[in-house]
C-alpha cells in the first residue's frame, strides 16, 4: 500500500508527516510544520481560506514528496463519535439502516447535513450477544471545506479521520506500551485539549475540551506588546525575552492544571476508571519544557512527552534538531500517516 501523508490542519499551524514502512520497521521520510499567518479559524470552522491555502502550499514545498495521497483529521463540536451496540453478523447495508436510526437520536443536525461512518469493533463486553460499533459523524461543511482546500494544493485526500482516534493510532503504532497497559494522552493544541485513553491497541475514551495554548499566546502578546503572531512565533522558537516564565506562565499553568484535572475527572466518572498515574503529553504545549515541568509538579503525576519518532529510523535529509523541537506537535499527523499501514473500508 502506498504511503499516505498525515496532514493535521490545526487552527494555528499545519503539520504534515510521511512515514514509510517496510516489514516492522518505520522510517520518517519527511515532515513539515507551518504557521497559519492569520486568525483563519473561528473555533474549528475555516474563515480565511487564503491563509490556510498558503500554509498548505508551504507544507507541500517543505515536504518535498512526490506522493499526493493524504489523510486529514477533523475535530470540534460538529464531530460526534459514539460506541453503540448492534446485532452481530449484519451486512454493511443492514448496519447502515440501523445506524441511521441510531444516529437520528444522537446527532443535533439533520442527517442530510452530516457524513456518517461506522466501524465494527468486535464483541461487546457489556452487552452479551451484541457487537460494538463505532459511529462517527461530522458536519459536511467542515469536511468539504478541508477537502476543497487540500485538493487545490494539489493533494488527494484518501482518508478523513477523527483527530482523537488519530492520536490513538499514533499510540498503537509508535509508542512501546506493555500488554494491558493503559495510556492517557493529552494533546495540548492551540484551542483544544484532546484526551485519548488507549489500551490494547484501541481507544477506550476520547474527549475534547475547549482550552489551549492560544490563551498563553494572548497573555504574552498583551504583556509584551507584541502582535499575537509574533508572540506565538517567539514562544515556539523559544526566543521570547523578558521574564514571561515568572510572570505570565504561572497563571496559564494554574488554568491548564484546572482544565486537565477537570478532564481527568470526567474520564474517571464516565469510564469508572482510576486516576492515571502517568500522563503522556503531545501538541504545542508539550514542546515547552517550563510548562511541562510545572505540570509535573502541580498535577503530581508522571509526565512523559510523547515523541512518535523515538523508535523510528529518520531519513537522511531530515534536520534532527528541528524534528526534536517539534516532535510532540506531530503526534496527530503521525497517527494520520499510519493509516497507510492498515486497510480500511470505503
Amino acid at each position: 500500500m502506498p504511503s499516505i501523508v498525515g496532514l493535521d490542519i490545526g487552527t494555528r499551524q499545519i503539520k504534515a508527516v510521511l512515514i514509510e514502512k517496510s516489514g516492522d520497521q518505520c522510517k520518517l521520510a519527511g515532515f513539515a510544520c507551518e504557521m497559519i499567518n492569520k486568525e483563519a479559524f473561528n473555533e474549528r470552522e475555516i474563515r480565511d481560506f487564503d491563509a490556510v491555502s498558503l500554509a498548505l502550499k508551504k507544507v507541500q514545498k517543505a515536504l518535498k514528496v512526490k506522493g499526493k495521497h493524504v489523510a486529514i483529521g477533523v475535530s470540534g463540536t460538529s464531530v460526534i463519535t459514539k460506541i453503540v451496540q448492534m446485532e452481530p453478523d449484519q451486512s454493511d447495508y443492514e448496519l447502515e439502516g440501523q445506524i441511521e436510526i441510531e444516529a437520528d437520536s444522537l446527532i443535533p443536525y439533520p442527517l442530510d447535513e452530516v457524513y456518517l461512518d461506522f466501524e465494527e469493533l468486535g464483541p461487546s463486553k457489556s452487552h452479551a450477544g451484541k457487537v460494538n460499533v463505532l459511529l462517527s459523524a461530522a458536519h459536511k461543511d467542515m469536511v468539504d471545506n478541508r477537502i476543497t482546500l487540500v485538493r487545490e494544493v494539489p493533494f488527494e485526500p484518501k482518508v478523513v479521520d477523527i483527530e482523537g482516534y488519530a492520536l490513538g493510532n499514533a499510540l498503537t503504532h509508535f509508542y512501546p506500551a506493555g500488554k494491558d497497559e493503559r495510556l492517557c494522552c493529552i494533546n495540548i493544541g492551540a484551542t483544544l485539549l484532546q484526551v485519548c485513553v488507549w489500551q490494547n491497541n484501541e481507544v477506550i475514551y476520547a474527549k475534547e475540551h475547549t482550552f489551549g495554548m492560544g490563551m498563553l499566546v494572548q497573555d504574552i502578546s498583551v504583556i509584551q506588546m507584541l502582535d499575537k503572531e509574533e508572540a506565538e512565533r517567539q514562544l515556539l522558537a523559544k526566543t521570547l525575552t523578558g521574564n514571561w516564565q515568572q510572570e505570565t506562565l504561572p497563571i496559564f499553568t494554574a488554568n491548564l492544571v484546572q482544565q486537565i484535572n477537570r478532564a481527568l475527572q470526567m474520564y474517571i466518572s464516565t469510564a469508572h476508571a482510576e486516576r492515571p498515574s502517568k500522563l503522556l503529553l503531545s501538541g504545542g504545549g508539550a514542546t515547552l519544557p517550563a510548562l511541562t515541568d510545572a505540570l509535573q509538579q502541580d498535577l503530581g503525576l508522571d509526565i512523559e512527552i510523547f515523541n512518535p519518532f523515538a523508535n523510528m529510523q529518520i531519513g537522511e535529509k531530515i534536520d534532527a534538531q528541528r524534528l526534536h523541537d517539534v516532535a510532540p506537535q506531530l503526534a496527530i499527523a503521525a497517527g494520520l500517516a499510519s493509516r497507510s499501514f492498515d486497510t480500511w473500508h470505503m
